[in-house]
Parts: structure tokens; sequence; C-alpha cells
């Protein structure tokens, strides 16, 4: 394991989180959108993480040759993807997206999305982007130490 490997990863994860922050900010930003350009209301998204699993070819660019041990370890995103859940249905029938026929007629349908679970999402994203700073300080701590022992 190489000096920087470390600091990769936590990279990755904190790149990987802040997408997934930005997803968040997305679906509560549209939380009370009834239409979209696709059609129908706004559906929330979510990201899938996956392990990075990277081959013998795969270097930073950020890490010498010489210094680089071999293939590090982290995390990415794999896709990001829509909650297929319906929506919440509101009655008001004067509402230009209001349904017109049906059973359902009279009836506004509002976006999946669920502001409470949505603060607990972020406050989580927050906690792991910030879990990843830390890990990325205490290496540059450990680093220094290391020097300081030299002289």
């Amino acid at each position: 394991m190489g000096l920087f490997t470390s600091i990769n990863i936590a990279a990755t994860g904190m790149s990987a989180e802040r997408l997934r922050t930005d997803v968040i900010s997305n679906n509560i930003a549209n939380a009370s959108s009834t239409r979209t350009p696709e059609g129908g209301p706004f559906r929330r998204s979510t990201v899938v993480f996956e392990p990075i699993d990277r081959g013998p070819d795969w270097r930073t660019a950020y890490l010498p040759n010489s210094l680089d041990n071999g293939p590090g370890k982290g995390v990415r995103v794999r896709e990001i993807q829509k909650d297929t859940a319906p929506g919440r249905l509101v009655y008001d029938p004067t509402h230009p997206d209001a349904i017109q026929s049906g059973p359902n007629a009279g009836y506004v349908e509002y976006s999946n999305v669920n502001i409470v679970n949505e603060m607990v999402d972020m406050i989580a994203a927050s906690r792991a982007y910030e879990a990843n700073a830390s890990v990325i300080q205490g290496s540059k701590d450990m680093f220094s130490r290391a020097l300081e022992i030299g002289r």
C-alpha cells in the first residue's frame, strides 16, 4: 500500500458523496413539481454506489509510477436511478395539471419526494463526506509526523 492510497480512497468517497448531495438537493428543489419536460410529476432520484476494482493498468494522475504500489480501491457512482413509487394525490380541480378523467379526476399528482427522508439522506451524505475528509486530514498529519522524525 502506497503513501497516498488512503488519500485516493477517501477522495473517491468525497467525490461520490458530493454527487449524492447534489442529487438530494435536486430532489428537494423539485419536491412540489407537477410537470417535467418528460411529462408527469418529478420523480425522486437516488444514487447507487459500487466499489472500484481497478485493473493493473490503472494509475492515478497525482502519483508518480515509482511511488504507486498497485491498484487502489474506493467507491464510484454506478448509476442514478429514478424512484418509480407513485406520487401523492391532492384534490385541486382548478390546477392546470389536474387529471381530467377517470377515477382520479380533479386530483393533481405531485412528486414522490418526501422532504424528511431527503433531509435524513442529506445528513448521512454530509457525515460520510466529513468522515472522508477526516481520513485525508489524518493521513496528512501522519505524513507530517513522519517527516518530523527525520529532523
